[in-house]
């Protein structure tokens, strides 16, 4: 039996000069980091020149990032708007929702597909891989970050978050197993909340509790692991000839069927959540898992482009003003 982790480590990773460098931000482009070889092995299999790699992650890592930030404020904090609209450009300050992410990574993929004479649904069928792998590693970011945590639980892996102040319970004498006091939560200057950790003996009428609670952070991370590994063995065994969508309708069925089932073991992310049946994130998964049906339904019925198409441009040379005329110009709007 594996006892309880009581899992505290500061998710400031170094601070340098006026530079805080985060757990989660080096995750978070970790999927990118770790996903580029990858779609660049999968573009030479295919006969695409690899160089196509580095267009198309620009356009998939500013789509990520603004609609990841958008979708969490319209979808959780619309009242950000109101309050402080500036906030929407701190994206430091934390807020970043995945189902955004999965409306603004097709839109990229179809504008970086439409300027350079892909097929969109070819480029997400591929896409998907470093997508999965982008999951996984920000799931773990939000497990050094001590958030999106479980319910509480008594499975011998639970984990306790003394940092997640916001799901604390009041303590009862005796503690339960594995459970830890937690000091009042106090914000700092900084913006930093308070995560003081007290002897079993400082209990008091006003005392806090972390207990132990589902690891779902790790629990999706693995999930996202074994479905890239899935999707992989499957293109593999294809390559060119890949059925158009297959990949796609695969990961949004199972993706987002596992995140409507895993959010029964979630706290409640923002207060409005915590009446309803269904919350947020549930409802907003139940549009992609009808995208990916339909996909699936889709695939091999179109005759007349049954695998996507790429410039197979392998041995030609990528001009270097094909590049730059390719980047992004001016704001994002």
């Amino acid at each position: 039996m594996l006892a309880y982790v009581v899992w505290n480590p500061d998710p400031i990773l170094a601070q340098i000069g006026p530079l805080t460098l985060r757990w989660y931000g080096l995750l978070f482009m970790s999927g990118f980091v770790v996903g580029t070889p990858i779609f660049q092995h999968i573009f030479r299999c295919e006969n695409v020149s690899p160089r196509w790699v580095e267009v198309l992650t620009l356009y998939v890592l500013v789509g990520t990032v603004v609609g990841a930030r958008l979708g969490h404020i319209f979808f959780y904090e619309p009242d950000i708007l109101l309050k402080d609209p500036l906030e929407v450009f701190k994206v430091w300050h934390g807020g970043l929702a995945s189902h955004g992410a999965t409306l603004s990574i097709p839109l990229a993929c179809w504008l970086f597909a439409r300027r350079h004479q892909f097929d969109t649904l070819w480029v997400l069928d591929r896409i998907v891989l470093v997508v999965g792998i982008g999951g996984a590693c920000i799931r773990l970011g939000n497990f050094m970050n001590s958030e999106i945590g479980g319910y509480p639980t008594t499975v011998p892996w639970a984990v306790v978050f003394p940092r997640d102040t916001e799901h604390l319970l009041p303590a009862t004498r005796p503690l339960p197993a594995g459970a830890v006091l937690v000091a009042l939560p106090v914000r700092q200057p900084t913006g930093e909340i308070s995560h003081w950790i007290l002897p079993a003996a400082a209990i008091g009428p006003d005392a806090l509790m972390a207990v132990p609670r589902h690891p779902t952070q790790l629990y999706e991370s693995l999930y996202c692991v074994l479905l890239v590994s899935l999707l992989y063995y499957l293109w593999n065994r294809t390559k060119a000839r890949t059925p158009r969508g297959l990949l796609l309708g695969l990961f949004l069925v199972l993706l987002f069927t596992q995140r409507f089932l895993g959010e029964f073991l979630k706290e409640a992310q923002v207060d409005f959540e915590k009446d309803h049946l269904l919350n947020q994130g549930q409802l907003l998964s139940v549009l992609p898992i009808l995208v990916g049906l339909w996909l699936l339904w889709r695939v091999g019925k179109d005759p007349k482009n049954p695998y996507g198409h790429a410039p197979r441009d392998l041995d030609e040379p990528l001009p270097t003003e094909r590049v730059v005329a390719s980047l992004p110009v001016g704001s994002n709007k």
